[in-house]
């Protein structure tokens, strides 16, 4: 008899504030902390399995799923904001006995990110963001509908392939698995109140003053995808223009998942960002 299936998304869990975090540790080396997005039914495995499993041989990455996400646990009666993910995620850091650690941030991630940055600098070593949110912008199609999901699989499959450039991405197994994930009543129950329309309320609120993103002394790395329907390539630019010590990375051919429409060269290209940072540390 078959042994049942075990879910890859579920990880460890370790308690932070009021938060039951559900996280994945791997690897051995510098910690790199990976931030996931937005998306319906998005978890920290879903968003980072790739790197995961390319950078474990360098780096000890711990990927946790932020409250409202995944399959950490949290209050029904939660209030989502900024402020009670930053706590969350410096919980998080105490927890595991983390002085300071590589971030990487994905869209939303990449907010709170520069949050961690921003607001507990002697946390956080080097920074990567990829199609972050942080800055101001006027809100996408593509970004007002991925907020906007309703569960259905046709709607899932349509949130998809707004992600992808490669639309060949876009399989029926992977519309199903995060379909379904969009469906766990916790998670659904606080999506459909995270970010209720008018939605550029929740890119306002989610951007930093320009004076604190430029306050950052981290060495920064930006990664876009050049055709991104979800996060304007702007963002990227303005990160690049408001952060002295930054550099940008665009990959052409490639929306919103960088690290899955091109994960070697992305996964590549953050081991040798985060190296030289150990390097020029030596």
């Amino acid at each position: 008899m078959n042994a049942p299936a075990t879910n890859p998304e579920i990880g460890k869990q370790i308690q932070c504030g009021p938060v039951l975090t559900n996280y994945h540790d791997l690897g051995s080396g510098e910690p790199v902390l990976l931030l996931h997005g937005s998306g319906p039914g998005v978890s920290a495995w879903a968003n980072w399995r790739l790197p995961l499993q390319a950078l474990k041989g360098q780096f000890r990455l711990l990927a946790p799923d932020l409250a409202g996400f995944g399959f950490s646990e949290f209050p029904a009666d939660m209030a989502f904001s900024r402020q009670t993910w930053l706590e969350q995620i410096v919980a998080f850091l105490d927890a595991l006995g983390l002085d300071k650690v590589h971030v990487i941030g994905n869209s939303f991630g990449g907010s709170m990110a520069l949050a961690l940055a921003i607001a507990h600098p002697e946390r956080v070593k080097r920074l990567v963001l990829m199609g972050s949110v942080g800055v101001p912008f006027e809100l996408t199609d593509g970004l007002d509908r991925v907020w906007g999901y309703t569960p259905s699989f046709e709607n899932m499959q349509s949130i998809m392939k707004i992600f992808a450039w490669n639309q060949a991405l876009v399989g029926d197994e992977l519309v199903q698995m995060r379909y379904e994930a969009s469906l766990r009543p916790l998670t659904r129950a606080a999506y459909e109140r995270m970010f209720p329309a008018p939605r550029q309320r929740w890119v306002d609120a989610m951007a930093h003053a320009e004076a604190d993103v430029r306050a950052i002394k981290h060495p920064t790395l930006m990664v876009h995808g050049r055709d991104d329907k979800v996060i304007p390539l702007s963002t990227s630019m303005t990160l690049l223009d408001w952060i002295e010590d930054s550099q940008l990375h665009i990959f052409g051919r490639c929306g919103h998942w960088t690290q899955i429409e091109h994960a070697a060269a992305f996964s590549q290209l953050v081991a040798n960002f985060l190296a030289a940072g150990s390097a020029s540390a030596a």
